[in-house]
């Protein structure tokens, strides 16, 4: 079964719920509606687990596994979109009410809610401190609470990033198709949109270089060592010429007409991966699985390249226990048993999430592992050598909503409401409404 990935790009607030997230911020209550408890089950007791989820994250077979050895717990699953499963956990976490035993949450808003530690349990009461040798340093640090250190997450994967292109098209516009070739195309970004225009003189019928600005934009700015805030929690985008680099190369893509104008995990988007309607994509390890789904007619035709810059990360999650659960230990038992060694290496193999734990990178099975998909590409080999090259880089608590800004904006460049200058004034106004 192809794997069915779920990672999104540019997660989306509504403006009541960015208020009801920034008043859950200030609530200095910790406990929670829906009845929450810290007491033990009795022994046999027969307890029932829910996982809050965007989309399949490939625990299912490890569910079944958990149960042999726990038949006393019962697991069920709620899964919905990208930004219906974040903006429904910040509407619950202010209302108290509502929040599954264990939830999922992406990185772009994993500081959203470790702001928040008062709402979640210190998975240290639990003992999975012991933990931390385990992990890469940085994902780990991402895990615990702004106010006192707390272990509010445990990590799943990350997304550290290479670049899939399409083999077929590649050669219709006279470019070199071996990975190792056009990964010598473009070791900058600046050398990438050179390689773009040379696609787009060759005239591919009903293809365009690359999907979106955005994605390549998120790319460019998670290699830079800071990115939209400060070690402070300041917010820099308009301080940061990092941050007006990317904007600028990202905008220069529209301008050279070299994308699809297809918003990341759109419909026509999705539609786009079928017709073959773009040439190249951003690529987290997540993102092979998606392709794969999307585009279950162009095996062989997919392969994948060094990203421009060399390394980066885009995407990966935690789960966390909301203080409305009413089983916090056999939550957190079930998070320690979903994020081990051995699991994150079978959810890599089936779904192409890739671990964040390091022991991991150099283990034959990881190293050797293919995707006949993907031209037999050495997978495990290019994320194991993107991972290891991964520099950490300081989330603010308001970065998701800062990266809705930002790419707003690029989509209206993208749409010719404004121009680059434009737009790009009115998202350091915007941004400056963020507190």
């Amino acid at each position: 079964m192809p794997p069915r990935i779920r990672r999104l790009a540019v997660p989306l607030l509504t403006a009541s719920l960015i208020a009801m997230a920034t008043a859950a911020c200030g609530s200095g209550g910790g406990g929670g509606g829906g009845g929450a408890s810290d007491t033990a089950a009795k022994p046999g007791e027969k307890i029932k687990l829910t996982v809050g989820l965007f989309g399949d994250f490939g625990f299912k077979p490890l569910y079944e596994e958990y149960k042999k050895t726990h038949p006393n717990i019962e697991i069920a699953e709620a899964v919905t979109q990208f930004n219906d499963h974040h903006n429904n956990l910040v509407k619950r976490l202010a209302t108290n009410a509502g929040a599954a035993d264990i939830e999922a949450v992406e990185v772009g808003y994993i500081s959203t809610f470790t702001a928040q530690p008062t709402k979640f349990h210190d998975l240290k009461q639990f003992g999975l401190d012991k933990r931390q040798s385990d992990y890469l340093d940085w994902k780990w640090q991402q895990g615990l609470g702004k106010q006192g250190g707390q272990l509010l997450g445990l990590g799943t994967d990350v997304g550290g990033l290479a670049m899939c292109y399409r083999k077929d098209l590649f050669e219709k516009a006279g470019l070199p198709t071996d990975r190792t070739k056009v990964a010598a195309l473009w070791p900058t970004w600046e050398q990438y949109i050179e390689t773009g225009k040379k696609f787009a003189t060759a005239n591919v019928a009903g293809a365009k270089f690359v999907d979106s600005p955005g994605e390549i934009f998120r790319a460019m700015v998670n290699q830079a060592p800071t990115g939209l805030y400060d070690p402070q929690d300041n917010i820099i985008v308009g301080s940061n010429p990092a941050v007006k680099q990317a904007w600028d190369l990202s905008n220069q893509l529209t301008s050279e007409k070299l994308t699809a104008k297809l918003a990341a995990f759109s419909p026509p988007w999705n539609t786009g991966f079928a017709k073959g309607a773009f040439a190249t994509i951003i690529c987290p390890a997540w993102m092979t699985g998606y392709i794969q789904e999307q585009a279950k007619d162009a095996s062989g035709k997919w392969d994948i390249a060094t990203v421009p810059g060399g390394s980066g990360n885009s995407g990966g999650s935690h789960l966390m226990i909301p203080k409305q659960s009413k089983h916090p230990k056999e939550a957190a038992e079930l998070i320690d048993f979903l994020t081990s060694k051995e699991n994150q290496a079978k959810v890599f193999k089936e779904e192409g999430t890739f671990p964040s734990i390091p022991a991991l990178y150099d283990d034959p099975s990881i190293q050797n592992f293919t995707k006949p998909f993907f031209g037999d590409a050495p997978i495990g080999k290019i994320y194991s050598e993107a991972a290891k090259a991964l520099k950490p880089q300081h989330l603010g608590p308001k970065e998701a909503e800062v990266r809705v800004v930002i790419g707003d904006g690029l989509g209206r460049v993208e749409q010719g409401k404004q121009t680059p200058d434009e737009a790009w004034a009115q998202v350091l106004e915007d941004v400056k409404k963020i507190k």
